[in-house]
């Protein structure tokens, strides 16, 4: 059996865990079944980034005339920004020589597998089969994939996934017409891409509403923008069969309170109908790992799972599938294992101020509960709401009252304490424009709160038991650092400015 210090499962956020104790000079393993880099750079957030800020630009050109601005219809060059989007991809080359030239990381290409709770085998990707691993701290970091429904015909019909599309099926150009089942984050901002480029979308969507987990306010506005650009959007259905006829794929849908049939016909299915934890290869069942409903592996405040010594992070772990809340959870982990000088200064994860963005257009941007949320969570609710158009700013843009583009931020506060509870906007650039609340949000003292309390090291017990407080001054760079900031938007310029600052010493 091999000793290692740490093994890492996982080559996304979990790089972070693995640049800390390299660092340190520690004998670790590394390993990655498919591409370097994680779901953000492969499948995720940066290639559809690129794609979406092209889209956002034809649109963009579109509205140049309400500022007096007159150009020649705008059109997307596929294959142009198609070669951008495979040049970031193929940088996970890039990752996997740059890890596997140091001499104290062995890397593995190939899916781990649990025999123990501290020992692994590795099922190479050539065919072979490692010896078995062993270490006294083991990162899961392994992500997340499509889910995809159990709709009859649909496998025999064909559909494309994030997976897929960044893979053997990346169309060679835009489809003629193309369904989206789901309207989640990764469905709309798809369906915002596709329709930029020409392709009649169709959003098919088992909720009332598109970006169901947004406030309500939130999803009318972009339904309503869908609606202006010729989006078309299918609520509260169940998708009963898909089938092939004539060439075409028809996806046949019931009114779940009507009962009404409706059949859409398109040349192409993408499934964005949420995510699933990777975990059927490790075999958890070999271990003590709880899980959660889904599959999802049960983790504390500190990332510990039920297995002390064994952390898991990212989409792995059932909490909101970001990146930059995969590169936070890495950022703890890192520091309490191989930076913080005595538990005092122990780190820990908090979800009620992380940050998240839709990149639709317009752009989703919110950090907090929403209205209901607060409602139902018993504060005395007051809403404050301000328009694009009632700006100097926004009347520039060309945006007025009443404008199916009208954005708005709207604010969430308890009535008794003035706290803000939720912050909310949508319309141009709100991937930036909210983080001066949650910067806010993350500031003060921090008193340790459990998360799923059953499980617990020694010491986390002990920490908790003294109530550990993280002190976060808004005047200090440590602080900014330890923000959560939504990945990738322009924000991240100034707000990843400890990175550098540190790197100079």
């Amino acid at each position: 059996m091999k000793q290692y210090d740490l093994i890492v499962v996982g080559t996304g956020g979990a790089n972070i865990v693995v640049d800390a104790a390299q660092k340190k000079g520690l004998k670790i393993a590394q390993i990655e079944k498919g591409k370097f880099g994680g779901t953000c750079l492969t499948r995720g957030c940066i290639p559809t980034k690129v794609m979406v800020t092209a889209a956002n630009a034809i649109q963009e050109i579109e509205e140049f005339k309400k500022i007096g601005v007159h150009t020649s219809t705008p059109t997307l060059d596929w294959d142009f920004m198609s070669k951008r989007v495979w040049e970031k991809i193929d940088e996970s080359d890039a990752i996997f020589e740059y890890y596997n030239a140091f001499d104290n990381i062995d890397v593995y290409r190939g899916a781990a597998t649990f025999i123990s709770d501290k020992v692994m085998k590795v099922h190479m990707n050539d065919g072979t089969e490692s010896e078995e691993i062993t270490a006294p701290i083991i990162v899961l970091g392994t992500g997340g994939h499509s889910k995809i429904p159990n709709v009859p015909g649909l496998q025999e019909a064909g559909y494309l996934s994030s997976e897929s599309l960044f893979g053997d099926k990346y169309p060679k150009k835009p489809f003629k017409s193309l369904a989206v089942l789901g309207a989640g984050p990764i469905g709309v901002e798809f369906a915002h891409v596709f329709a930029s480029a020409g392709t009649e979308v169709t959003i098919i969507q088992h909720n009332v509403r598109l970006v169901p987990k947004e406030d309500s306010d939130m999803s009318e506005h972009l339904l309503q923008n869908y609606n202006a650009r010729g989006i078309k959007s299918i609520l509260n259905q169940d998708t009963v069969e898909v089938r092939i006829e004539n060439g075409e794929k028809i996806i046949v849908t019931k009114d779940r309170n009507t009962g009404e049939i409706t059949e859409t016909r398109v040349e192409e299915i993408l499934v964005a109908a949420g995510i699933r934890p990777s975990v059927e290869e490790l075999h958890l069942e070999n271990t003590g790992i709880e899980q959660l409903p889904g599959g999802w592996i049960k983790t504390n405040e500190f990332l510990e799972t039920s297995v002390e010594g064994i952390y898991a992070m990212g989409d792995v772990n059932g909490e909101p599938a970001f990146r930059h809340r995969a590169n936070y959870e890495a950022d703890i982990i890192a520091h309490n294992l191989y930076v913080a000088e005595s538990t005092d200064d122990y780190r820990w994860a908090r979800y009620d101020v992380i940050p998240m963005v839709t990149f639709s257009y317009p752009e989703i941007g919110h950090v907090g509960l929403t209205e209901a949320e607060a409602v139902k969570a018993g504060y005395n609710v007051g809403i404050g709401k301000n328009y694009y158009s009632s700006t100097a700013k926004g009347f520039a843009m060309g945006i007025l009252p009443g404008d199916v583009n009208d954005g708005f931020i709207k604010i969430v506060v308890d009535k008794d304490t003035n706290t803000i509870l939720g912050v909310h906007i949508i319309g141009p650039q709100a991937s930036i424009l909210f983080q001066p609340y949650v910067n806010l949000m993350n500031s003060g003292d921090t008193i340790i709160k459990a998360i799923n309390e059953e499980i617990g090291s020694e010491t986390t017990k002990a920490l908790r038991a003294k109530g550990l407080i993280r002190h976060m001054d808004p005047h200090s760079v440590i602080t900014i650092g330890e923000t959560m900031s939504p990945h990738p938007s322009l924000i991240e310029l100034t707000m990843w400015t400890q990175v550098f600052y540190e790197n100079r010493w």
